[in-house]
């Protein structure tokens, strides 16, 4: 019996017409599309619950999408492709990762030129998005469960993925499909609440700069008068932030009012080290070290721990078991 896909279409540059760029209403959309998926393939196309230029897109969308996945796994649906626009891909794939596991098959793809041409009525006689969405159809029915990204004639895991170029053709990196990776692998079932709750979800990046500690312990003050739930501290090197008693203090102060501290690098590749002495205080702060697979995924790890527990010591105490 042949596998049936559902392909999902979120929005984003591959579903865009027009000079300069306007996304297609998803009813125009959708029967277009149809017409250029490979005879041989049961797909069923559907609309996201969320369509919009992926650089707005939240937790919310993604949760919305993780729901209709589910709901359509219920319905006999085990392999799924998902178009997204790139600017925020990588965050897509890796919050679709950590909520599905490997409870399906999944590929979320996109493309750096439209697939119809300005008109809207041909594809386009220049485009990546039918290699894109014909490479994510096809490797879908054959690769292991679990989600993956499709971009350029490569398949990614999901959790691994970055992109390193914001027009190029080859524009994202990650640890390859056929590479061993240890992903997420138990589902996240999504509910109205966990949607509703993910909305409140602050999350604040913060790449250090070479200053003074002066500047650096004004920052945090500032930070601290009302802080976000997770602050993400972008190190330098292996994750190395020069402290003293006065940051230390700022960040029991961050735990106190409900804020963890994530230490983490502004470094693309490699992980966390803390054999240097000036990281040394890492091991009695009250702050978490980042050990996800990639930036996205620890925006998707801090999205799980935020709903799956109810307060901030609880994301503390089971940070390094998810």
């Amino acid at each position: 019996m042949m596998k049936k896909i559902a392909l999902i279409y979120m929005g984003g540059t591959f579903g865009c017409i027009g000079e300069p760029l306007m996304p297609m209403l998803e009813q125009d959309f959708l029967p277009l599309l149809g017409k250029v998926i490979p005879p041989h393939l049961q797909v069923e196309c559907f609309a996201a619950l969320s369509i919009k230029d992926s650089s707005a897109c939240t937790a919310t969308d993604w949760l919305k999408l993780v729901q209709q996945i589910q709901q359509l796994q219920l319905n006999g649906f085990q392999h799924f492709v998902i178009i997204h626009g790139t600017d925020t891909l990588s965050y897509a794939a890796a919050t679709l990762a950590r909520f599905l596991g490997h409870s399906c098959h999944a590929i979320i793809t996109g493309s750096q030129y439209p697939l119809l041409n300005i008109e809207g009525n041909d594809t386009r006689e220049f485009t990546d998005a039918i290699g894109n969405l014909y490479l994510a159809l096809q490797q879908v029915l054959s690769l292991a469960s679990g989600v993956y990204l499709a971009f350029h004639q490569q398949i990614f895991h999901a959790q691994t993925t970055l992109k390193t170029h914001t027009t190029e053709l080859d524009a994202f990196v990650g640890i390859k499909a056929e590479q061993s990776c240890k992903t997420t692998a138990d589902p996240f079932v999504i509910h109205n609440e966990h949607i509703e709750k993910a909305a409140q979800l602050s999350m604040l990046n913060l790449m250090l700069q070479p200053i003074a500690k002066e500047q650096f312990i004004m920052q945090l003050k500032n930070l601290a008068i009302a802080p976000p739930d997770f602050l993400v501290l972008q190190g330098f090197g292996t994750g190395n932030i020069a402290v003293n008693d006065e940051i230390l203090a700022l960040f029991d102060t961050f735990y106190q009012k409900q804020c963890l501290p994530i230490i983490s690098t502004q470094v693309t590749f490699g992980q966390l080290d803390q054999r240097y002495a000036v990281s040394s205080w890492i091991q009695s702060a009250k702050v978490l070290v980042n050990d996800c697979h990639s930036h996205a995924d620890l925006y998707a790890k801090a999205l799980q721990m935020y709903l799956k527990y109810p307060t901030h010591e609880q994301w503390f105490e089971h940070w390094h078991q998810h």
